[in-house]
């Protein structure tokens, strides 16, 4: 199972803080995957709406990063990179370049899924028992915290 961080979240979300490089190399750190927000334009930025914070291409490079390609010259220049990008909008699915589902909220869902943000639409208590590849989400730690105690 992947325990994917949304943005650089573990315990709740955090707009100003969340898709920074502090963050997410914090999540990472502890054990986690992160979902990131990515932009280029005239460089690699990070950010949800609008490319806030520079990072370069080494950043994106790191193992255990799903990144979220916000505009179409982010999504192009991901193409040879080696990296695990997508893009979406309200897609109920979209395939990673990895050929994971990103899997929209509430959406059906399959062992190569990526249930994205339970919290939102289904009963916490399901989690311990749903089978997907990874889950991705503002409160990560507490859903992996929560999936341990139930093996």
């Amino acid at each position: 199972m992947k325990y994917i961080s949304h943005r650089g979240n573990l315990t709740g979300k955090n707009e100003k803080a969340e898709n920074t490089p502090h963050r997410i190399e914090y999540a990472l750190s502890q054990g986690y995957d992160c979902e990131i927000d990515v932009h280029y334009n005239n460089g690699w930025f990070l950010g949800h709406d609008a490319g806030e914070h520079e990072i370069d291409m080494s950043f994106l490079k790191q193992e255990g990063l799903w990144i979220h390609a916000k505009n179409l010259e982010a999504l192009f220049r991901l193409q040879d990179s080696g990296t695990n990008y997508f893009w979406h909008q309200e897609d109920d699915y979209t395939l990673t370049s990895w050929d994971y589902i990103w899997t929209y909220p509430g959406k059906p869902l399959t062992t190569k899924s990526i249930l994205v943000k339970p919290e939102t639409h289904m009963e916490m208590f399901t989690i311990e028992t749903i089978n997907v590849y990874g889950i991705c989400s503002d409160i990560i730690e507490l859903i992996r915290e929560r999936r341990s105690r139930a093996k």
